[in-house]
């Protein structure tokens, strides 16, 4: 049976988890016992051998091969290798569990919406969630080995009231190479088909979800066949038990005690226990015990899954909820709070403490404002206020410039003649063609171009140069605020030259 400790973790205190150190069953040590005590012989027989039976010459190569087996213990990745298996089979172990069938959901559905006070709308109830409870028994018959010790044929099932032997002739005569688990459902949906027929479903969106609460409990079913069908690929598994396996064999060989090779040179200190490597394999042997025990949850360990304890858990809870649960409701009257606006249970003594406390509404509800009165008055943005770009944005924008832009282009185009082509006006594509060009801006750049041709790109460029005339000095001193001061250096004859060369090549 699955061992349970949720009670003795609810509050933490001192010691709150050394008291289950204490437990025997479901414990690592009734785990791994057997093979710390084979770990342990093994290790003192070695000793053993070394310090009675071996001469000076064989203690002296002896030495040499466990000092070689001491170091090769680092080239093994323990943690990565253990801990990456043990999480993927912590995660297929608990995906394992959510994919037990549970009838909760379709017996709602069945006793809401399958109608009929008389004996035949009973016995429709019944049947349906009985067909439902079979499909999960055939299912756990081929994955759980409890179940199979339970149910180990048919007559079993018969005998335990989930199948009739009409039910079993008709589920016999049905031929299949694989499993038949799913046969149940569609007799489901079939008998539910024909009380929708039969008027006892009173209508197709009743008999909507009620097929599709079934096909989730069925996909359940499914799931439980393909984990079991399709296991952790064996060569990782091997890869983990060949990792701790090999690690400690030459533990046992490299972490014995060793007598110094040289005479007078100062030795290890002689421990007869080796309580570091002892630790070792405690904790990754029994990493791969945890492991080993978790892998499939449907045998007989003590954190096994009770599957048996499931099946009859939900035949008798869905067999209450659709026949002795319906139309069987208590009378509706009016609650205890009707007339008050707020309703506040009692508590007892033990838990009065807890209405002193406050109600969280909030983290910002205990935020301390600022008391000044004008942060708190909403700002106005004056049209007349330039916008303040970041240093990143403007550096951005105003590589994204028109004037910029073609301006570099024209000097380009100078060193680099294969990189523009003339317009039939005799002028140059603008590097936006989307855009429309300012016939005086083209101008002003085409002027400001031929004006550094002729002082040999000395002056840099002033931003805003000729587009709209001269300006104030504060509009040209605000610009220069928004936006960097860029260089634009005329290339190189030699630049020239290698650029030209680099055109012709083929």
């Amino acid at each position: 049976m699955t061992i349970s400790y949720t009670l003795k973790v609810a509050n933490s205190r001192f010691g709150g988890f050394s008291k289950l150190l204490f437990r025997w069953k479901g414990s690592i040590y009734k785990l791994l016992y057997k093979e710390f005590v084979v770990f342990m012989v093994l290790y003192a027989m070695l000793s053993l051998v070394y310090r009675w039976l071996l001469t000076e010459e064989q203690k002296r190569l002896y030495t040499k091969v466990a000092q070689y087996c001491n170091r090769s213990t680092d080239l093994i990745p323990m943690s990565f290798v253990l801990g990456f298996y043990v999480t993927l089979v912590v995660n297929r172990w608990w995906a394992q569990y959510t994919s037990i069938p549970l009838p909760d959901q379709l017996m709602c559905v069945i006793s809401s919406n399958v109608h009929g006070k008389d004996e035949k709308g009973r016995i429709l109830r019944r049947t349906l969630i009985r067909y439902a409870n079979l499909s999960s028994v055939l299912i756990l018959r081929s994955v759980s080995t409890r179940v199979l010790k339970r149910f180990p044929t048919m007559d079993h099932v018969v005998e335990a009231g989930f199948m009739t032997q009409d039910e079993r002739k008709k589920y016999e005569s049905l031929h299949s190479d694989f499993n038949k688990y799913w046969i149940p459902c569609v007799w489901f949906t079939n008998l539910a088909a024909q009380a929708r027929r039969d008027g006892r479903i009173r209508d197709d969106v009743a008999l909507r979800l009620l097929m599709d609460e079934l096909n989730l409990y069925r996909a359940k079913c499914s799931m439980l066949f393909h984990y079991d069908w399709i296991s952790i690929p064996l060569v990782y598994t091997q890869v983990v038990t060949i990792a701790v396996y090999s690690f400690f064999t030459f533990c046992l060989i490299g972490r014995q005690f060793l007598e110094p090779l040289e005479p007078g040179q100062e030795g290890d200190l002689d421990m007869y226990i080796p309580l570091p490597t002892l630790l070792q394999f405690f904790f990754y042997a029994g990493w791969l015990k945890v492991a080993e025990q978790i892998i499939n949850p449907f045998g007989e360990d003590d954190d096994d899954f009770e599957t048996n304890k499931l099946i009859d858990r939900n035949l008798q809870v869905s067999l209450l909820s659709v026949d002795d649960m319906y139309q069987n409701l208590p009378p509706t009257v009016k609650d205890k709070y009707w007339n008050e606006s707020t309703a506040q249970p009692p508590y007892t003594t033990a838990t009065a403490a807890e209405t002193l406390k406050p109600s969280f509404l909030g983290s910002t509800f205990d935020m301390r404002m600022c008391e000044d009165a004008e942060q708190s008055q909403p700002a106005e943005t004056s049209p007349g206020v330039p916008h303040i770009q970041t240093p990143l944005l403007s550096r951005f924008f105003t590589a994204a410039s028109p004037a910029i832009s073609i301006k570099n282009f024209g000097r380009g185009s100078r060193g680099h003649p294969h990189l523009r082509h003339p317009r039939v006006d005799g002028g140059f594509p603008s590097p936006h063609p989307s855009r429309s060009e300012d016939p005086e801006s083209v101008a002003c750049i085409e002027e400001e171009g031929t004006g550094d041709e002729e002082s040999g790109a000395s002056k840099p460029p002033m931003p805003g140069g000729c587009l709209g005339g001269t300006r104030p000095p504060e509009a040209s001193e605000m610009q220069r605020k928004e936006l960097p001061l860029i260089q634009v250096k005329a290339p190189s004859s030699d630049s020239i030259g290698a650029d030209r060369l680099e055109a012709w090549e083929p």
